[in-house]
């Protein structure tokens, strides 16, 4: 399959296996997905899903390819997707086939201003990245912010408050971008200068002009990162706090001393000379760090503790509130209410709070797509659901 089947929206007829499922009353007229077709992608070489419910629910066994199917539905973002793979591992990799195949991705969508289609994918014509159509037309990874929003938890991300600092900087990072897209090219120019730092002091390259004005880069870019970065976690808190709901109340602060710097209320100007000065002292006496974005991490309390020493359950439930906050918040600030990818999302949450969820997600201006192995967990949205079952890269009714 060439890319052009981005632009024509074409599959070959004989091969789509493409299923609708029966509409139940809660159709929408609301942000969501109405159809999506795969092509050479993960384990599915060709696939058609149908759908106008505003809940989308698929189960089926591990390894069925359900997170499969919400990751093609994230590419439909800016970026690399929930699993951050790159595009060489996305391709249908077919019995006894040495390379995976091209693959490409299309969407029928409602979107934040009605109906459009966007496909993207990859082929021999193109080196690197992938290629973004929307409306027919040659379009970029920003232009689907425009389109589109997406959102999403995966069981990945539930270990979050016991990883590293810098994959909860991912984290609150990936939700900073929806409100300023600038921010990723800010992280982008951050590390590209952290890296040239490195190297200098790796190889005893002693140009002090040249640290000098890598570091000043490093601080105008940290300060800038870190201020987008505490307003977004006190925003999400705040929308937190705000709910009605049996889910916890968020509250939190960023941490590092650039982050301390900006809680006293210092100037933007004055924080970034303390930047400078620390980092030539700290190299004038032979160490490499120096304060800035990369130190930097954020604490959730729950309950009078940090969430790190909440049980695992807890642990899910705070989660579930940020994202639920950031997505009600997106649609507050923005106008632009984000499709949920809730990928085994009833994982560690008792009966009362799965309800709570569906619930909550139901109040949404937008699709929620559920995925899970025990359809009997999902028994509350059984008749507003429309349930797809998979099976070894196939769906069944």
């Amino acid at each position: 399959m060439k890319l052009e089947a981005i632009d024509n929206h074409l599959l070959p007829s004989d091969a789509v296996v493409g299923i609708t499922a029966s509409e139940s009353p809660a159709s929408i007229e609301a942000i969501g997905i109405r159809k999506l077709r795969l092509n050479g992608f993960r384990n599915y070489p060709h696939l058609e899903v149908k759908t106008q419910a505003k809940a989308v629910l698929l189960t089926g066994a591990n390894g069925a390819g359900k997170t499969n199917l919400l990751e093609a539905l994230s590419m439909l973002a800016p970026g690399r997707g929930l699993r951050r793979a790159g595009r060489e591992e996305l391709g249908y990799r077919a019995p006894q086939a040495q390379q995976p195949e091209n693959w490409t991705i299309f969407a029928e969508i409602h979107g934040h201003h009605g109906p459009s289609f966007i496909g993207t994918g990859v082929s021999e014509h193109i080196e690197k990245g992938r290629a973004i159509r929307i409306d027919h037309a040659p379009a970029s990874q920003n232009d689907l912010l425009d389109r589109i929003s997406l959102s999403w938890l995966t069981p990945q991300m539930d270990g979050l408050f016991l990883a590293a600092p810098s994959q909860r900087r991912r984290f609150l990072d990936r939700l900073a971008m929806t409100f300023d897209p600038a921010h990723n090219g800010r992280l982008l120019r951050y590390e590209k200068a952290w890296r040239e730092r490195n190297h200098l002091l790796q190889e005893q390259i002693r140009d002090e002009s040249w640290l000098h004005a890598i570091e000043q880069i490093l601080a105008e870019t940290g300060v800038a990162l870190m201020a987008t970065r505490a307003q977004m976690l006190a925003d999400i808190c705040r929308i937190s706090q705000s709910q009605d709901s049996h889910f916890p109340q968020i509250s939190g602060q960023m941490t590092g001393q650039v982050a301390n710097w900006l809680a006293a209320g210092l100037p933007a100007i004055d924080i970034e000379d303390q930047i400078l000065s620390t980092a030539r002292h700290n190299r004038l006496a032979g160490e490499v760090r120096m304060p800035g974005a990369h130190d930097a991490d954020f604490n959730l309390n729950f309950k009078g503790r940090s969430a790190h020493l909440a049980s695992t359950g807890e642990q899910k439930a705070l989660l579930i509130s940020m994202i639920l906050a950031h997505a009600k918040l997106q649609h507050q600030r923005l106008n632009k209410p984000p499709i949920l990818l809730l990928d085994d999302v009833v994982a560690h949450l008792d009966a009362g709070r799965r309800e709570e969820l569906f619930d909550l997600c139901q109040q949404m201006a937008a699709q929620t797509w559920y995925s899970g192995a025990d359809k009997t967990a999902f028994e509350a949205i059984k008749n507003i659901a429309a349930h797809f079952y998979i099976e070894e890269g196939q769906l069944r009714q």
